[in-house]
């Protein structure tokens, strides 16, 4: 029964990324989780009579996003360069 299996085969190498998509990647990945600390932290919530409503809830997410780019692109927190050595590393590997 074993001797109908077909013969193992070694996974096939995955070619090396772009030190730029990467980089480019880590930095997505960092807006993404600031943009999502930045809505629990409660930026972008109105409160009063012009503040709220369906219009606020919609595209406050656009404006969180844009900050947190725009964080990023100041430099960030570092959470990018953590995430583009781990990504770097883990493509030499």
């Amino acid at each position: 029964m074993l001797t109908d299996l077909p013969p193992a085969t070694a996974p096939a190498a995955r070619p090396a990324a772009d030190p730029a998509a990467l980089r480019a990647k880590a930095n997505e990945l960092e807006t993404v989780f600031l943009a999502e600390m930045l809505a629990h932290a409660g930026l972008g919530a109105e409160e009063g009579a012009f503040g709220g409503g369906i219009g606020a809830e919609q595209f406050g997410s656009f404006l969180r996003e844009a900050q947190a780019a725009a964080m990023v692109r100041a430099g960030g927190i570092g959470l990018a360069e953590s995430l583009f050595r781990a990504m770097a590393g883990a493509q030499d590997a």
